[in-house]
């Protein structure tokens, strides 16, 4: 399925109203089998902004498309000035209460698994294991040209060679790791080619615009039919990569359960949806269950930053 660049949605006025009562989540995680689909929101309180929620990055940033990429030698230019740039902050993310709860679930056995829309690596760092990643990972990168992958922090150290003194001050980062920096801050910045080849370098990421892996959402679909439950965190399910889950989750009748702030387009499919901040209420259903959410996991940044 090819995904599209939906940007927004408008809520309509017959959405079920959000809830503060976390007893249907932790009834479900208690009772296990829980999949869990996180975006965005879930990563707000490790200082990475979600697309949409209040002061949301769209505000201010349209995500780069993989047709804009693809096109030309300028797009390029931009893209990877801004991302390197990004990627100083972005790589120094540590996980936060959220992802230490969804963590500390998992090592009770309470999940079947867990998807992730985010290219963070925050629910790794936390200590979750088996993540599948539906929107890739900002610590790879990939050759448009051979497809030979190589680890972001050999392209952040042959871009630092290439371009020496490059240190402007960024208005914002973005949840795809791109800083906000105008074409003047951008300026001369030179892109570096695949060390094999010479093709083309892309960050082994899903641009809107591009497909998702057509194995990578077939395991999603099977890890949906094999789970009890479907627990959305911090997504607004805009995007239709991560609503069809829901959808199928709800065809297939099992409960949907959602934390986040804002009203989502999956809300007409769920059971409730708890409007509350994630680290507060996931680590008060850790709480109701008797399970220790603390500094307990590995805490380690998402990826090593390159070194300056």
């Amino acid at each position: 399925m090819r995904m599209r660049p939906t940007l927004s949605w408008t809520p309509a006025e017959d959405l079920p109203p959000g809830t503060t009562d976390l007893q249907p989540v932790a009834d479900a995680l208690g009772a296990g089998g829980v999949l869990v689909l996180s975006g965005a929101g879930i990563s707000t309180e490790s200082g990475i902004p979600d697309y949409r929620g209040e002061g949301g990055s769209l505000s201010r940033h349209t995500p780069m498309t993989y047709q804009d990429f693809t096109a030309g030698a300028p797009a390029r230019r931009r893209y990877w000035a801004r991302s390197h740039l990004g990627w100083r902050t972005f790589g120094r993310a540590r996980p936060n209460a959220g992802h230490r709860a969804v963590a500390a679930f998992g090592r009770r056995g309470l999940l079947a698994g867990v998807i992730t829309q985010n290219v963070d690596g925050l629910h790794q760092a936390a200590g979750s294991e088996d993540v599948v990643e539906l929107h890739g990972s900002l610590d790879r990168v990939v050759c448009l040209s051979c497809g030979a992958f190589s680890p972001r922090r050999e392209l952040a150290r042959r871009l630092e060679e290439a371009n020496p003194g490059f240190d402007p001050v960024a208005a914002g980062i973005n949840p795809d790791g791109d800083a906000d920096l105008t074409d003047e801050q951008v300026g001369d910045f030179r892109v570096v080619p695949c060390a094999i080849c010479g093709g083309i370098l892309k960050p082994d990421v899903v641009f809107f615009g591009e497909n998702v892996p057509p194995r990578r959402v077939e395991h999603c679909r099977a890890l949906v039919r094999e789970a009890t439950s479907l627990l959305v965190l911090g997504s607004s399910l805009t995007v239709m990569s991560g609503l069809r889950f829901v959808r199928q989750a709800a065809e297939a009748d099992k409960p949907v359960l959602i934390v986040n702030r804002d009203p989502t387009r999956g809300d007409r499919h769920a059971l409730a949806r708890v409007s509350a901040p994630l680290g507060a209420a996931l680590t008060g259903v850790a709480d109701r269950l008797g399970i220790p959410v603390g500094d307990d996991g590995p805490g380690r940044p998402a990826a090593a930053p390159p070194t300056s």
